[in-house]
């Protein structure tokens, strides 16, 4: 079970990141629930072994390319983000006290801040594309104009996706060309 959820997760991820053209030192930001994707209800069976192959699945995709991870906790946390502190300090973002756990910020939280080099906790990103797993509500972390993004797979593991990318906004009116 858990090598399909990591072949699933590495193919989610690959196919956002083509759909998105994203360059390096863009941000990509994950809300996951463990609990989700073992078919439990969101926040109540959290799993560091399936956040582990989660993150597998995610961020070597994501490294190779050189896109930013940043990692959404859940609402204990206020949703606060694990990002590496070179991308806190890029993107200029708050860094907040506070360092994630299963019961508060969740297993995949817990789990990049484990795996990260210098991991710190931020307020808020503004992301250039995104995966939601498990419905966790990830839109507050992402750019402005968020387009979603239809995927082939509809689930990793039990858990619904969303997928989305960001353009920048259209502005000038009727004269304005765009690409």
């Amino acid at each position: 079970m858990l090598d399909h959820i990591q072949v699933q997760t590495a193919q989610v991820v690959e196919e956002l990141l083509a759909a998105a053209t994203l360059v390096p030192g863009d941000l990509f930001v994950v809300g996951c629930s463990t609990s989700e994707v073992l078919g439990k209800q969101i926040g109540k069976a959290g799993s560091l072994e399936v956040a582990a192959v989660l993150f597998d699945g995610i961020y070597p995709a994501l490294s190779a390319k050189g896109i930013s991870l940043a990692v959404q906790c859940c609402e204990h946390l206020n949703r606060a983000l694990v990002v590496e502190r070179g991308v806190a300090l890029a993107y200029r973002s708050e860094i907040v006290s506070a360092i994630p756990f299963p019961d508060a910020g969740g297993s995949f939280a817990a789990v990049t801040w484990s795996r990260f080099a210098d991991p710190v906790l931020v307020e808020a990103v503004r992301a250039q594309a995104g995966l939601d797993i498990g419905l966790t509500m990830i839109g507050m972390h992402l750019a402005p104009v968020a387009v979603p993004v239809r995927l082939g797979l509809r689930a990793i593991g039990e858990a619904p996706i969303i997928a989305a990318k960001t353009r920048p906004k259209l502005i000038g009116g009727a004269r304005a060309r765009y690409e």
